[in-house]
């Protein structure tokens, strides 16, 4: 069964796209915890870090380059974003499906969580 994110990408469930290349998509998320908010998914699934493989170094990679890209789209880059990718059920990820939430417009607190 596709998750969301593959429904999302096949057009299925609409989104706000901000960002899309041959690797990976860029949409804001629904339940926003930023200003701005965005979940960064790679075309193809990966359910977790668990189950990467040695040759998705490469694809993964690529959701850092789409990350950066979509930062870049929306001028977020002076002022800085943070980038949060949850391994697991406990790190709080919820769809099986590789994706990094970019965070940005205003200030970030640490530790996060």
């Amino acid at each position: 069964m596709p998750t969301i994110f593959e429904r999302i990408m096949a057009g299925e469930i609409p989104a706000d796209i901000v960002y899309q290349d041959e690797h990976a998509v860029a949409f804001r998320d629904i339940h926003p915890q930023a200003p701005t908010h965005l979940l960064v998914v790679p075309r193809r699934a990966i359910a977790n870090l668990e189950a990467a493989g040695e040759g998705d170094a490469l694809l993964l990679g690529r959701v850092l380059e789409a990350a950066r890209g979509a930062a870049a789209a929306l001028g977020l880059t002076a002022g800085g974003y943070r980038l949060v990718l949850n391994n697991g059920r406990d790190a709080g990820q919820e769809v099986p499906h590789v994706h990094i939430h970019l965070l940005a417009g205003r200030r970030l607190g640490w530790p996060p969580g």
